[in-house]
Formats: C-alpha cells, structure tokens, sequence
C-alpha cells in the first residue's frame, strides 16, 4: 500500500529525519528497511526491518558503510537487544532463478513479516531505502533513496543486514577457501577476480553474474561441474 508521491514532497535533510516527518503526520512508528550484498558477485543478499523503541538514543546509527565494523559490529548488537528486528535472506540460486531486484525485495519482505509477527502493535510506515516498494505489503510504505542516512530505523536496518550478511560470508570463508570472502564478502574485488580465475566458481558464486558468467561461459566442463 503506497500513499500519494505529493504526500512526500519534502527536503532531504539529516539522520532522524524521516522520523521526524512521520511524527508530524501521525505515521509513527516507522519501521525502516535496507538490504546488504546486492551488487556482490558471491552469497545471498541480506534484508533487515527495524523498529526502534521510542526515545532511542543509541549514537552513530547511520549508512552502514560509513561504519567502520567494529562500530557496526558494536551497534548491531545494541540495536538487537533493544529494537524489534527482522532479517531476511535469499540465496544466490534463488538471485539467479529470479534477478537480484525481485531477490533483495524478496528478503525485504520476509524480514518485514518477521518483525509483524515479533509484535502486536500497530506499524506507522515502512520506509524503504531506494526507489523500489516491497511487492505485497497490506501496511503504507515509502521507498526513499538515502533513507539509510536519513532515518535511524533505516539506518540501523543497514547495520544489522550488513553485521549479519558479513558473518555469513566469513563462515562461506571457511567452508570454500581460496576465494577470501571473508575478507571481500563476496565484492568483486581484484582478489576475489583472481581466485575466480583461478579456481572457478563455487556453489555461493551467483552465475548469472559477469564476471562469473563470463568465466563459466568461457571455461571447460570440470569448472562448470565443480559449481553445480
């Protein structure tokens, strides 16, 4: 359920606020969303939906790739322990059966259902970072690009996909080594290109992906066997 763009013709401005404006229209609680891992070339893309308790003073919530990761590490474990929070994950198969937009709405929206079903309260807004509305929301939703810089529930939705996304690439590191992802997590980086050259794709590699792609087309049957 999307409301009338005029309803938000308003300025871009600071963290807090998009908080701020849905206070004014009486759409609170705001319940922010934002994805982790969709421009990777390896791993599942990563969604989480945050609602902050009121009065949340917690500093330094922004975009989490502002963020060194300690401070992201630090942050999403407060965030945690204080905030009802949902996650969502999709897989790098299903990114390729699908594309990686439908993927990272697709995790969005799961992790939107996990907070719905954590809680008993009413939901003001869902405010999606980007320009994209989830598919089959029943609540009122706001896509709005920078909303990881501009509202602290999108903001801490940032953290937390990305706190969770990155352990699940250094466990990827472990059980398929040679690639570094726990270093990259799965970026297309020089040293993940190499290791692809090198090894050819495992099964976290999404192929539909150049240059992953692009390598299985071009490389023989063992490669493209060792992939599948």
């Amino acid at each position: 359920m999307t409301p009338p763009a005029d309803l938000f013709d308003v300025p871009p401005a600071r963290p807090g606020f998009i908080e701020a404006w849905a206070e004014g229209l009486g759409l609170t609680p705001v319940l922010g969303v934002d994805e982790a891992g969709r421009g990777c070339l390896a791993g599942p893309v990563v969604a989480a939906a945050v609602m902050l308790p009121p009065g949340f003073t917690i500093e330094g919530i922004d975009d989490s790739k502002r963020l060194t990761p300690k401070v992201r590490e630090m942050l999403a474990e407060l965030i945690r322990k204080t905030a009802t929070v949902g996650v969502g994950r999709v897989e790098a198969t299903r990114i390729d059966d699908t594309n990686i937009l439908a993927a990272s709405l697709e995790a969005m929206r799961m992790a939107v259902r996990e907070v719905r079903s954590n809680m008993s309260g009413r939901i003001g807004i869902v405010i999606v970072d980007g320009n994209q509305p989830i598919p089959g929301l029943d609540i009122l939703q706001r896509p709005w690009p920078h909303g990881d810089a501009l509202s602290l529930a999108c903001g801490a939705a940032s953290i937390v996909a990305k706190v969770t996304r990155d352990k699940l690439m250094m466990d990827f590191d472990r059980e398929y080594p040679g690639y570094g992802f726990a270093r990259h997590k799965g970026y297309g980086t020089a040293v993940h290109l190499e290791a692809l050259q090198r090894l050819g794709p495992c099964p976290q590699h999404r192929k539909t992906f150049a240059p992953v792609a692009v390598l299985l087309s071009g490389t023989g049957t063992d490669r493209q066997k060792a992939s599948s």
